[in-house]
């Protein structure tokens, strides 16, 4: 029985899963919105169905959030497979090539993470949910179609062997958004001339959530809510939390709440996280283009209603 039916209040912030192997993140998201009852339920980041770790969901008003982290660097665990090559480039695609890797060593594979280290470009793989001319690469790749896809820039601020354990790599990757790490799989196959697959993968951070903070869906599963509630969500402003703060007195929170700009008291700039005085939080703002006031962006609480 979900919270709803059982007359609970809506619930507000993010939580971070344990996406289990074999799952699609929507079907996290579907058996969140059951086992919460709130249909405001969306993901930041999406994990392909082989993968594991941090799936943060935005419930409730921090779905209104979610566009603070289209931005995320994102830090994974990746194992990649040598002398395989698959269509997808991951252990879910099928065999389309093996190749020997006794010449492989660690020094070897050293050489070749060294080259993607930092900024660069990185080709999509054919099976990706992007659209190109209107139409997703993996659709297309399931009808054995194969386009020119043009490269996106990405950055690998980290990228280091943990583990060589022939013909496995264990790597631990911290990249910008739309990395593909499966691209990167493919990459390094190509580089050493062995072709190589992602064998396994889990995420150990999306922007500000930690695997260390997840629970899993058979945990969430077992939480009494509303009441744990508070022990298993993160504030739904957290995707805002290094912006400066703005605190707002009872009459200038209602103007707030209506959509009113707030006058400033000097010439500012930037974007803020506001509260009332009563440390509730109301949403975002950004500053008009005279300097002269706040104007609210994203009003995420009603009067009398908790963040």
């Amino acid at each position: 029985m979900s919270l709803r039916s059982r007359g609970a209040t809506s619930l507000h912030g993010y939580l971070v899963i344990d996406k289990p192997a074999g799952w699609t993140s929507f079907d996290v998201v579907a058996r969140a919105r059951r086992l919460l009852g709130e249909k405001r339920i969306g993901h930041a980041g999406t994990l392909d169905p082989a993968a594991t770790g941090v799936l943060p969901l935005a419930v409730g008003m921090a779905t209104k959030t979610l566009e603070f982290l289209n931005d995320a660097s994102k830090t994974y665990l990746a194992e990649v497979t040598f002398g395989v090559e698959t269509d997808s480039h991951d252990i879910e695609g099928r065999v389309t090539r093996t190749a020997d890797t006794e010449e492989v060593t660690a020094d070897a594979i050293e050489a070749a993470v060294a080259r993607f280290r930092g900024p660069g470009e990185q080709v999509p793989p054919m099976h990706a949910a992007i659209k190109v001319g209107g139409q997703k690469l993996y659709d297309l790749a399931r009808r054995g179609e194969e386009i020119p896809r043009s490269p996106r820039p990405v950055t690998f601020s980290c990228l280091e062997i943990v583990e060589w354990d022939p013909p496995a790599a264990t790597l631990l990757v911290d990249c910008t958004k739309g990395t593909y790490i499966r691209a990167l799989a493919r990459d390094l196959g190509a580089a050493l001339g062995t072709g190589a697959y992602l064998s396994n993968l889990v995420r150990l951070r999306s922007g500000p959530f930690h695997l260390c903070q997840a629970i899993t869906i058979d945990e969430l599963t077992r939480i009494e809510l509303p009441w744990a509630w508070p022990w298993v969500a993160v504030h739904p402003d957290i995707p805002v939390q290094a912006w400066p703060a703005l605190i707002l007195d009872q009459d200038a929170s209602r103007r707030w709440r209506q959509g009113s700009p707030i006058s400033a008291d000097r010439t500012v700039s930037g974007s803020i996280r506001v509260y009332d005085a009563a440390g509730d939080w109301l949403g975002t703002g950004d500053v008009t283009p005279d300097g002269s006031a706040w104007r609210p962006r994203k009003v995420v609480a009603e009067e009398g209603t908790a963040a």
